[in-house]
């Protein structure tokens, strides 16, 4: 895709010292701030975090872990992916801190795309399950944050990790299967 291209050529300018991190922004606001609005969209009404404070804190994290760390758009998604379920994270444990009582943030395991019947997920829960599993299988567990914090697809997994698409779809199912039970508390 020509905005692949573009983005690449960014990363690889700012990777050289040639740019800044704020080139990237405009090729990819809209796409951030799609992730961030599946992020959100299972959060509480009154969140203090709005989709778009999510894309400018995830920037902002982002930024600091450059230059280098992404060198395609894949890999700065992923980036940025991890990023916003770290700060989602933080956000809970922040309010969970501040009012014992509050209801903490939830999120769905279908990749946030709101799927019939599923239940919302309390994102410390997962958090916590999503370590859990790394600890087993850390692809299992990067393919299911790239899916639910990220949005990012089979194949846009598939590219960024190297591997066959059916692979992605076979782990993402396993990874789903072993953090509902793990959440359910039979795992």
């Amino acid at each position: 895709m020509a905005g692949d291209q573009t983005i690449e050529r960014v990363l690889a300018r700012i990777a050289a010292g040639e740019a800044d991190l704020g080139e990237l922004m405009p090729p990819l606001y809209d796409e951030l701030r799609r992730m961030a609005d599946r992020a959100m969209r299972n959060e509480r009404p009154d969140h203090t975090l709005q989709p778009t404070a999510l894309v400018n804190e995830a920037f902002l994290r982002c930024a600091g872990a450059f230059p280098g760390v992404a060198r395609t758009r894949a890999e700065f998604l992923a980036l940025a992916a991890r990023v916003m379920r770290n700060t989602l994270v933080d956000h809970a444990r922040a309010r969970g801190a501040s009012k014992r009582r509050a209801p903490r943030s939830q999120i769905s395991l279908s990749g946030l795309e709101g799927a019939a019947g599923e239940e919302p997920i309390d994102v410390l829960a997962l958090n916590d399950a999503l370590d859990a599993l790394a600890r087993l299988d850390p692809r299992q567990a990067e393919i299911v944050q790239m899916s639910a914090f990220g949005g990012m697809s089979g194949q846009e997994i598939a590219d960024h990790l190297g591997v066959h698409r059916n692979t992605v779809v076979n782990d993402l199912k396993m990874g789903r299967a072993w953090l509902r039970r793990a959440l359910d508390g039979s795992g």
